[in-house]
């Protein structure tokens, strides 16, 4: 599966989200661990004797931006783990087996065993909160806590293609810098500045919409869950959600609501809720596993 349009494209993303892993200003690793889907990439920071902390990044981008406002607060509570998803944007690199009968449990399994990980708490953001959830419903044993960012318990038969093309559209297919602008201003909340006003995410995230084949994740199968499967997860799960997030309007704050699951509501943030406010976000992270 091809990940980038050209080489070109690929050097430009590596090279500014090594410019955006410069700026966690944390002390850090990275890491590829082979696996039977190909390498994946890790980056870990914090205390490896503190309680670990695995991070999921979303649809479209990669850790060193998911994490660009956490990571510093987050290491100081945790050890972290941010795993760059395998045929997502970061420097995951799958191989032949990455095809039709890709299973993220048995993928998510093999990196936390090479780290010598029994049991986990998880935190992810959109795409990853859908990790973080179905590696729950699926390895209860190793899951203690999840939180779950700008992500919402998958039910239902909506079509996760067709939102995304409600939201992203048209400006994506024409990623010029204003275009590039107009995106993150309706993905965000009122704080959209925290990416428009950074030239270094202005750059990365331009890149990323001319550049990465987006169809690379397309073995990462989104199936709703079950009503029993919902209840299985419920007493292991906090959701945080933005009511500015384009895709909480879309059905993503009901359905919270409707399944009753443990979730916070934010009037001022978008989808980039973990950036948008991230002080307020740190806090909730560390108060929740720490509890």
């Amino acid at each position: 599966m091809k990940i980038y349009r050209s080489k070109k494209a690929g050097k430009q993303i590596h090279d500014t989200y090594n410019e955006l892993l410069n700026m966690w200003n944390v002390d850090k690793e990275e890491q590829d661990i082979a696996g039977t889907y190909g390498s994946t990439h890790i980056i870990t920071c914090g205390d490896k004797g503190k309680s670990p902390l695995v991070l999921f990044h979303g649809v479209g981008d990669n850790s060193a931006l998911m994490w660009l406002y956490n990571a510093q607060a987050l290491s100081r509570h945790f050890h972290i783990i941010a795993i760059d998803t395998i045929g997502g944007s970061g420097k995951s690199r799958p191989n032949e087996n990455y095809n039709k009968e890709f299973d993220d449990a048995k993928w998510i399994d093999e990196v936390l065993s090479e780290l010598a990980l029994d049991k986990i708490c998880i935190a992810g953001v959109s795409h990853g909160a859908f990790l973080a959830q179905y590696y729950a419903l699926h390895r209860p044993e190793r899951t203690e806590k999840i939180l779950c960012m700008a992500g919402s318990v998958p039910v239902g038969n909506s079509s996760p293609m067709k939102t995304m093309m409600k939201i992203f559209l048209p400006e994506a297919l024409f990623p010029t810098k204003q275009n590039t602008i107009r995106l993150l201003k309706k993905l965000s909340g009122e704080n959209s500045n925290v990416f428009t006003e950074s030239p270094i995410i202005l750059e990365h995230y331009r890149a990323l919409l001319k550049g990465f084949n987006n169809m690379a994740m397309a073995y990462h199968k989104v199936e709703p869950f079950s009503d029993e499967q919902v209840a299985s997860i419920r007493d292991k799960t906090l959701y945080l959600v933005g009511d500015e997030d384009p895709f909480a309007k879309l059905g993503g704050k009901n359905a919270l609501i409707r399944y009753r699951m443990n979730a916070k509501f934010y009037p001022e943030a978008g989808h980039g809720i973990n950036h948008e406010i991230s002080d307020k976000i740190n806090n909730e992270i560390i108060h929740y596993f720490s509890s």
